[in-house]
């Protein structure tokens, strides 16, 4: 199909960076350099005497993966690859030198994707968006006038804080401890005298409260020995100082500021550099720890803020002071608190071991590694099991940032300022796509143009403008440097062949706050229009008709549309879309130049040239982590001339390379019988017969087969007490085939496990003594499908000691059967579009019942006008004519945000499709064939069937488990759990007068023990119930208060004795 665009402004495609790259590089980052760096900060070590060994690490290497991706995810197992490192043993006492290289641990390797695959599930380690390292300015404000101070954050080591009283004193705070004046601390970094520390001051200590004077008559310590002493007492308090007290603390304070316990990590040094005006170009050879110079920086920028009764504190939630920490530096952090146990262990070692057989083996003991690298990846809190409902939902997962997780923010803290949009985040965090709930703002989406540079610091695109013309110049700018700027918006007008701004005033951000600027004093252009917004929301058409709320709910909700069995690309796109596909990565692409020589469902063969064939693995119908198929569909036939990066296949949800969520139906906005109320949606039979939103799902349920004290369990076909019915899919170790039609509670594998002896019966007895042999004593412990489950069975894995599978202790052997199901769209599905248009079927009419246009076309969907107007998502009516219009004309538009196609050109549009401008229409009554009175809109608009099906979230209960503790029902349905009759229930019951309703509702439906034992009995025999007896959370509320020490005599019970 054509595509026809409406765009404004023409942005190359290539302008776009690859949009998981970000993954990629922090995880080469970590393998070619983050290792390095952490192995040569441990090197070398030395045994506790200093005298007999030295360790040194020499280098490292990864080798090849042992498993691919597809057989990692066929038999559950990690893809990793084995990390060896080369170590050189010295016994200082002989000379000798020993050379060896170990095997440290299995490393777990990166996907082209960017994801992990751990234990054959896919997952993605989220970066974190943190508070960044360097030194930051905050203030107090004390009687209504503000008192300047700063925090000086590393990324390893204590914290340092400097703050200034009322009363003019400067303090330092080391590791939240008591405050010291901070002439003791320039003391102890070098300043020795009182005179030294007023002349490094005195060019800035000039205003009217002289802050270092009055620090000074406030330091009780005058000498370097009393400032260190006075420091220790503050960092130890409690322990007593005996004559060697300025020996010791000299030692434990200087070693706080050594290299070994304190860094500032390069991004640390960079952040103080550039915030204290110093150079930044030499900051890899400078030291990463504070040095005397620093403090001075710093202590003089607080007189300077101080003295400036304009100046104003660094803004904690600008972009320019957080930065990404992605799955490399994390990851790196993470071994390094393991390494230092690992160097203990192997002092302790050196120190007890025989020095003449020692080698670098026998001393390394590399679990710690193995550990942290384990843990990483299994319990940390940014290590998150992939979402997967759909491509775009992967894509999002890869660009989300978290400011959760270790050393971040927790929901229960976190304010409104630190969630809020912030001016800085344009053009780098999205403004629109955030969850909806405890995370709103914490979670965010990285925009389509940003990038990371080398300090984890977010920078956007913008096309340089020199002298009032836009060049073809392209820099890159942090929100720090941004902010020194006049930046124009992508939209104005400019002279296409020269490149000028047309206008002599230009719409711009003047140093981050909106204005009008002169032209010639612009300096960059907006490289894009939808520069702002992340991948979801710039698929959104129309974006700029929608209000703020109801774009959030059309991105996030596109991540939840499940693919159909027949993926359809919208009608009305944004030109993103091909783009978003093809960087997920599920696509496949060819390698080269050549000719199709083969195609079938599960490999493509590109003939590459007279001698070389490449062949190309599709996947068919693997599960994935949302429970729906991953599924290759070839998109080429033997024959076609392929060119290199042409898609050769679809993925689960794209079609001809272009991603496709939901389909295009044809829409009428207009009030049907009530049944559209509140956002229902009624839809017609047609869209179930043409499988228009099937989809397929697929699930995996496994059983274990142990080895018990009894001894071991056995699948077998031949199962105690069941009928062949049941037992007719069943193969002879009963395992299901593969075909097998399962519903509900049928064996899927047979397994039965051995009985403890109990005393036989005088019959059993009986028996066995004629028959001579030892009934079965055998347990059915099947593997049953679940309740309201079915499907089809398309899969089976086993893995087996037997076969040389790695399982846990106790276990011989495991079965897993995957099962798949077409899901028809039903009743209670919910449907959505792409500008937060949501709703739920309420009715599937018969095609004759819908309504019809003059033509006799049925509509496909009927939609209520009245959740347009309060919601103010008008984009949704533009993108029902336009996509009207496009059908019609038989093209595929592309209108991207804020630049797409105008009201006029859709009218345009709307007339050469023959149908009138305002794109309303007569419709006809599908029961009784008369016109409706007024004309209604009908028209394309692209639909979504979401992850929340009824299939799922459908259920009842009659009797089932009860709490051990409460005897109430338990809730939920995957308890089987009943309805909560809660506080406001029992007062809607009481206002209606209803007591026997309301009685039973809280005696015997609930935990009225005996009472439901009875009323079970008299509903199998046909009797009337009887009354209720006490429920068992009174018996709870006596036995409290009787725990109080309070007798409680129950009237009316003494009677009956049953006090």
């Amino acid at each position: 199909m054509n595509i026809k665009s409406f765009a404004k402004l023409k942005e190359p495609a290539s302008q776009l960076p690859n949009l998981v790259k970000m993954h990629t590089d922090s995880f080469q980052w970590l393998i070619t350099e983050g290792l390095q760096e952490l192995f040569q900060e441990f090197s070398p070590i030395n045994d506790y005497s200093q005298k007999k060994f030295t360790l040194e690490f020499l280098g490292y290497t990864l080798e090849e993966s042992k498993s691919d991706e597809f057989m990692a995810r066929a038999k559950n197992l990690t893809l990793e690859a084995p990390l060896k490192v080369r170590l050189k043993l010295t016994n200082k006492e002989l000379g000798q030198a020993k050379e060896q290289e170990i095997f440290f641990a299995d490393f777990p390797v990166m996907t082209t994707r960017g994801t992990f695959i751990i234990n054959g599930v896919e997952r993605v380690v989220v970066p974190q968006l943190a508070r960044s390292f360097g030194v930051q300015f905050n203030a107090n404000l004390i009687k209504g006038k503000k008192f300047f101070g700063s925090k000086i954050i590393p990324s390893r080591g204590i914290w340092m804080e400097i703050e200034t009283e009322a009363d003019g004193v400067i303090y330092a705070r080391i590791d939240n401890k008591r405050k010291i004046p901070v002439s003791s601390i320039l003391r102890i970094f070098g300043l020795k005298s009182n005179e030294d520390i007023q002349a490094a001051f005195s060019d800035v200590d000039k205003g009217q409260v002289p802050f270092i004077k009055k620090t000074l008559e406030k330091d009780s310590a005058k000498t370097l020995q009393e400032s260190y002493m006075e420091l220790y007492k503050r960092l130890r308090p409690g322990e007593p100082i005996d004559m060697l007290g300025f020996e010791n603390s000299k030692n434990y304070i200087d070693g706080i500021f050594e290299a070994e316990r304190y860094d500032l990590s390069l991004i640390g040094r960079y952040k103080l550099n550039s915030r204290l005006g110093k150079p930044v170009d030499k900051i890899r050879s400078e030291p990463r720890v504070i040095k005397l110079d620093d403090l001075i920086g710093i202590i003089t920028k607080v007189i300077e803020l101080n003295n400036n009764p304009l100046a104003q504190p660094d803004d904690i939630d600008h972009l320019g002071n957080r930065r990404i920490r992605g799955v490399g530096e994390l990851l790196q952090q993470k071994l390094r608190a393991n390494m230092a146990k690992m160097k203990r262990n192997i002092q302790d070692r050196m120190s007890t071991a025989d020095p003449a057989t020692l080698v670098p083996a026998l001393i390394v003991n590399s679990r710690p590694f193995m550990t942290a690298v384990r843990d990483f990846f299994t319990t940390n809190q940014l290590s998150q099991f992939m979402s997967q409902k759909n491509t775009l939902d992967e894509m999002e997962h890869l660009r989300r940032l978290s400011a959760l997780g270790p050393g971040g923010l927790t929901r229960e803290r976190a304010g409104f300022e630190v969630r809020d949009v912030h001016p800085s985040h344009y053009g780098r965090i999205c403004p629109i796509q955030t969850p909806e709930g405890p995370n709103i703002g914490l979670v965010v989406h990285l925009a389509i143009h940003a990038r990371l540079n080398e300090f984890g610091i977010l920078e956007t695109p913008y096309r340089k403008v020199k002298d009032g013309k836009v060049t073809d110049e392209i820099a890159y700018l942090n929100a720090l440097d941004e902010s020194r700027y006049n930046i124009a918006h992508a939209e104005v007008k400019i002279d296409l062949k020269t490149g000028e701004l047309l206008d002599e005033e230009v719409e711009a951000r003047v140093m981050s706050q909106p204005g009008l600027v002169a032209k010639q004093d612009v300096h960059f252009m907006d490289m894009s229009a939808n520069q702002a917004y992340s991948v979801a929301t710039s698929m959104i058409p129309f974006l700029d008709h929608d209000d703020a709320t109801r774009a959030l709910m059309g991105s996030n909700m596109q991540k939840q549309g499940v693919p159909c069995i027949k993926p359809e690309a919208p009608l009305v796109g944004t030109g993103m879309e091909a783009r978003a596909a093809r960087d997920v990565g599920r696509m496949i692409l060819a390698e080269n130049d050549g000719v199709v020589e083969y195609a079938d469902a599960n490999k493509i063969i590109i003939k590459e040239d007279a001698k070389k064939k490449r062949t190309y693995n599709l996947a068919t119908f693997l599960r994935s982590n949302a429970l729906t198929a991953i599924h290759h569909r070839p998109s080429v036939n033997v024959g076609d001339n392929i060119k290199k990066g042409d898609v050769l296949a679809d993925n689960y949800s794209s079609e001809a390379g272009r991603m496709a969520l939901g389909q295009n139906v044809l829409v009428a906005f207009l009030s049907w019988k009530g049944a559209n109320f509140e956002d229902a949606i009624i839809i017609s039979e047609k869209l179930v017969r043409d499988d228009k939103f099937t989809s397929v799902h697929v699930e995996e349920f496994s059983i274990n087969i142990r080895d018990t004290k009894l001894g071991p369990e056995i699948t077998t076909y031949d199962i105690p007490n069941v009928g062949e019915e049941k037992l007719k899919d069943l193969d002879e170790d009963g395992i299901v085939r593969i075909g097998a039609e399962v519903r509900a509670d049928d064996i899927l594998v047979g397994k039965i496990s051995p009985k403890g002896e109990v005393e036989l019966t005088p019959e059993e007895r009986l028996l066995r003594s004629i028959f001579g042999e030892r009934a079965r004593d055998v347990k059915d412990s099947s593997l049953r499908l679940d309740h309201g489950k079915q499907g089809r069975v398309i899969g089976i894995k086993i893995f087996s000691r037997d076969l040389g599978d790695k399982l846990e202790p106790g276990i011989i052997k495991q079965v897993y059967v995957e099962i798949a199901k077409l899901r028809k769209i039903s009743v209670g599905d919910k449907l959505a579009g792409r500008h937060g248009n949501k709703g739920v079927i309420s009715k599937i009419l018969p095609v004759e019942d819908m309504p019809y246009l003059e033509d006799g076309t049925p509509v496909d969907i009927i939609l209520n006008p009245l959740g347009i107007a309060s919601r103010m998502n008008i984009g949704q009516l533009l993108e029902t004519h336009l996509g009207w219009a496009a059908e019609k004309l038989g093209y595929h538009a592309v209108t991207p945000g804020f630049h797409g196609a105008t009201e006029e050109e859709i009218k345009e549009e709307l007339k050469k499709a023959g149908i009138s401008e305002d794109g309303k229409v007569k419709l006809h009554d599908g029961r009784t064939g008369e016109s409706f009175d007024q004309k209604v809109t009908v028209g394309q608009i692209y639909m979504m069937k979401l992850d929340h099906m009824v299939e799922d979230k459908i259920h009842m209960r009659s009797i089932g488990p009860y709490s051990l503790i409460t005897q109430q029902p338990l809730g939920g349905k995957a308890q089987g759990g009943g309805q909560r009759f809660g506080e406001m229930e029992v007062w809607a019951l009481e206002g209606y007068g209803a007591a026997h309703t309301l009685q039973e509702m809280l005696t015997i439906k609930s935990d009225d023990i005996v009472g439901r034992a009875a009323a079970y009995n008299s509903i199998i025999r046909g009797e009337k119930f009887k009354s209720p007896h006490l429920p068992a959370s009174f018996h709870v509320l006596i036995s409290e208060l009787r725990g109080l020490a309070l007798d409680i005599d129950l009237k009316g019970m003494k009677e009956k004795g049953k006090a």
